[in-house]
């Protein structure tokens, strides 16, 4: 019994060290999105409940406008399925990893945030840990860090009135960053640069408003073509 204690208060520990690097951004971030839902006439409760509930980064800065523009159910739904089809592609690559997780299989689906698929997408995992157990703390913890910083800053927007002007343009900074760090950790850059290009084609393409979906599916279709070779790399190194 003592021993599994130990085992599990390594993994728990693992876990928090890999989740270190978003904690920072998160709470950042959750601040801001705090902020602008209290700008927008929404408490302490919408906040807690919205990063409980939803969970979507993004997309809950996207609903504060939705709420305060008061847009109809159906426009929620489609805003929400266009803001965050890209899910639909990091989902496709943890399959494989998520199929036999048992009871942490829900959250797991649930909780996989583009951060979070940033640090769980290599597949490693701590050497003796259970993997299931190492990815449903790490997704957990992460959470944990946007629910504190999105409280924190419903508080502060209470108590300090101040411009929210450009504090959206945080979660960009943060896509931004977790690229960068994927790109100086991985020694094959040939996914990025697939996703970089395939991005700016369709952007000249298709436009700002309507390029997300058919880049993913570039993308994807694209290194599907490729993984034969990118599985070769892999399996040399």
């Amino acid at each position: 019994m003592k021993t599994d204690q130990t085992r599990r208060g390594a993994v728990v520990k693992q876990a928090f060290v890999k989740s270190v690097p978003v904690m920072a951004g998160y709470i950042v971030l959750g601040i801001g999105f705090g902020i602008l839902l209290h700008d927008a006439g929404y408490g302490i409760l919408w906040s807690f409940a919205m990063s409980a509930l939803i969970y979507a980064g993004s997309m809950q800065y996207v609903g504060v406008s939705l709420l305060a523009g008061g847009a109809s159910v159906v426009t929620a739904i489609l805003t929400t399925v266009m803001v965050n089809a890209r899910h639909l592609f990091y989902s496709i690559s943890m399959i494989g990893r998520y199929q036999n997780a048992g009871r942490y299989k829900p959250y797991l689906i649930f909780a996989l945030t583009d951060e979070t698929y940033s640090l769980l997408c290599d597949g490693e995992t701590p050497e003796g840990a259970d993997p299931d157990l190492y990815r449903f703390l790490v997704s957990a913890f992460d959470q944990c860090y946007w629910i504190c910083g999105s409280l924190l800053g419903s508080i502060l927007g209470a108590a300090l009135p101040f411009s929210t002007a450009g504090v959206e343009f945080s979660m960009t900074a943060l896509f931004v960053a977790s690229f960068t760090q994927q790109w100086l950790d991985s020694h094959d850059h040939t996914p990025a640069t697939v996703g970089l290009a395939g991005s700016l084609a369709c952007l000249l393409l298709f436009g700002a408003e309507s390029f997300l979906i058919p880049a993913m599916l570039v993308i994807t279709l694209t290194l599907t073509l490729l993984r034969p070779r990118l599985s070769g790399k892999g399996a040399a190194k």
